[in-house]
């Protein structure tokens, strides 16, 4: 890092650490201490890798043995979903509010059918799975700050079902000013909408900050399939289960056919001889239409994601996701210019094996 980077970053925790100051709740004090480090450790990679480009000369499309068709993968025995359940968790990402949808509060909670809402119906699919296999899979929901209160009330109305529901929140970051780079906040509490969640790329961290990654593997749960809790598409596969324990695979992505309508999408590749989700966000300027292309590039990622635990808990140790692509989000908020790095949990394919 630059000597001016580490000058930027020196002020930049120098600030944050005078929030702490700002309010007399010890609670939300320590909780914000104990944060601290990562919102760091994120920060310094956003000043690290906020320049980094693409080489476009080194893209390539996927080969064969990359992307497998999900016809070759044969079906899984019935007498093996059982045992395949208990090493299973489903995890769904619920830190999105419905803005877009015209909802106020969280996205899951917008009524789909019959007066059904999303998480419902996720609930509903986790109970069947559970009564058809004879098994108990978690079901998991990963908050944000602006989800999590909302959702705890929520949840209290299938304590009754047969569905194990764990709740964990991601990060709260604080936004950056686009000229300084310095954090938005003045004050610890009060405001909202001067942070925000980083990303669902974030669940990693934030399944071991939780102490759930631990949990879940003392318990012998060995695999976690992640997807957006507004996609109702996305139920538990066994016969991609089984081909991931049969294959010894770390990481599955599940893609699709890409059409006119999802040009913007991200799409996997292969890059310096690896795996790589490449976003529009990350295309140069100059190659743009060639990534919507759907002659070119011709799947697109799902976000619905079967990851190994071990391996993730390898990976995490290891600090090899500290140098994953970040995406810079530009806002505005109060006539000011800001910006929110994220990361997207779809780019971290690259740092599993096979």
């Amino acid at each position: 890092m630059s000597s001016d980077s580490s000058a930027t970053e020196a002020a930049f925790m120098q600030k944050l650490a005078a929030l702490a100051d700002t309010t007399p709740n010890k609670e939300e004090v320590e909780k914000f201490r104990s944060d601290t480090p990562g919102i760091g450790k994120f920060y310094s990679s956003f000043l690290r890798n906020r320049k980094r480009v693409i080489d476009w000369s080194k893209i390539h499309r996927p080969p064969q043995d990359m992307v497998v068709p999900y016809a070759d993968l044969g079906a899984c025995p019935e007498d093996l979903k059982k045992k395949l359940s208990e090493k299973l968790v489903v995890l769904k990402l619920n830190g999105g509010l419905g803005t877009t949808m015209g909802c106020t509060g969280p996205k899951s909670v917008i009524e789909v059918r019959n007066d059904l809402t999303f998480l419902d119906l996720t609930v509903q699919q986790i109970q069947h799975m559970n009564a058809t296999n004879g098994a108990n899979v978690p079901l998991v929901l990963m908050n944000s700050f602006n989800t999590h209160r909302d959702t705890g009330k929520i949840i209290q109305k299938y304590k009754h079902a047969n569905v194990r529901i764990e709740t964990f929140n991601q990060s709260r970051f604080p936004r950056i000013l686009k000229d300084t780079l310095m954090p938005v906040p003045e004050t610890l509490l009060g405001n909202d909408a001067d942070w925000y969640p980083p990303g669902h790329g974030d669940v990693f961290y934030a399944l071991l900050a939780s102490g759930y990654l631990k949990k879940f593997l003392d318990e012998g749960r060995e695999y976690v399939f992640v997807s957006n809790v507004d996609n109702l598409g996305a139920t538990v596969d066994f016969n991609i289960l089984r081909f991931m324990e049969e294959k010894g695979v770390e990481y599955i992505m599940e893609v699709t056919d890409k059409t006119r309508a999802d040009v913007k999408g991200g799409t996997l590749i292969e890059y310096e001889g690896k795996a790589k989700l490449l976003e529009i966000a990350q295309v140069p300027s100059a190659h743009v239409e060639e990534f919507k292309s759907i002659k070119k590039f011709k799947i697109f990622n799902t976000n619905n994601l079967w990851i190994n635990l071990k391996a993730m808990q390898r990976i995490l140790q290891q600090n090899l996701l500290d140098d994953i692509d970040i995406i810079v989000n530009p806002k505005v908020q109060d006539g000011k210019a800001i910006i929110q790095p994220e990361i997207a949990a779809g780019p971290a394919i690259q740092y599993f094996n096979n």
